[in-house]
């Protein structure tokens, strides 16, 4: 089943074009790892598929269900105010940089979106969060506040909360890249548990071990458009682009 499908996107900013024409779908259960050199467009591409940005062209559809068509060339069409709350349930976002509440607890900062926005009863919001904690290894600092967490605990933290509304397809933004390599094990620990699990993922990411391990498929972009995708073997094996080649001639040794 398609749970998202990305049609001709196109984004510019200030007359610069940074998404040139994407197309890409992702099924139910699939982890895609959207690689690529810094500029290449790859947050972009999730902020778009996340309404943190409009777009200027192309259409994305959740469930099959629109989020923004392209009815003429000249402008997309977002779906209404209430259909966009809906479409909004789907999906979930990972920041880099984690975007905590600083003056709510970690149980607070997990419980806060159950409670505001699905309107869960406070012990029932508060029994989830405790369970998703666990889950991500951090049942014990649910009254602890972020200043007093390492960035990797903030980080799961972050993860708790985007699963806490149950989104079909959770997106990461380079999750590891505030984080020093010890950090980053930890993070990519908790990805891989939810990978196992089956939970449809879209990761940005510059993690070439990672993303060969945990991937169905690798998404290789640079300046605004996907040259080439395919399983991790193939994109890290036998690539057909001469480009992809090239980027990841430099990883071979370590994978």
């Amino acid at each position: 089943m398609k749970l998202l499908e990305i049609k001709n996107l196109r984004k510019s900013f200030d007359g610069n074009e940074v998404l040139h024409g994407i197309s890409l779908e992702v099924r139910s259960g699939e982890v895609v790892a959207v690689i690529g050199p810094s500029g290449s467009g790859k947050s972009t591409l999730l902020r778009c598929a996340t309404l943190l940005e409009l777009v200027d062209g192309g259409e994305i559809r959740y469930l099959g269900k629109p989020m923004v068509t392209e009815e003429t060339q000249e402008k997309p069409v977002y779906a209404d105010k209430r259909a966009l709350r809906q479409l909004h349930s789907h999906f979930g976002l990972v920041f880099q940089n984690f975007n905590l509440f600083p003056h709510f607890n970690v149980l607070h900062n997990v419980t806060q979106a159950m409670r505001k926005v699905r309107h869960v009863p406070k012990p029932e919001a508060e029994e989830k969060a405790r369970t998703l904690l666990r889950k991500v290894g951090l049942e014990e600092k649910e009254r602890a506040y972020p200043g007093q967490l390492s960035g990797g605990q903030q980080q799961r933290v972050s993860i708790a909360r985007a699963l806490a509304l149950e989104p079909d397809i959770l997106f990461f933004d380079e999750p590891t890249s505030a984080l020093d390599p010890e950090l980053t094990g930890e993070i990519l620990k908790v990805i891989r548990g939810l990978a196992a699990e089956k939970m449809t993922m879209v990761i940005v990411t510059h993690e070439m071990q990672f993303a060969r391990g945990a991937a169905d498929r690798i998404v290789f972009m640079e300046g605004g458009v996907i040259v080439e995708e395919g399983t991790p073997e193939q994109l890290l094996r036998q690539p057909k682009s001469a480009r992809t080649r090239e980027f990841f001639s430099s990883f071979v040794t370590d994978l």
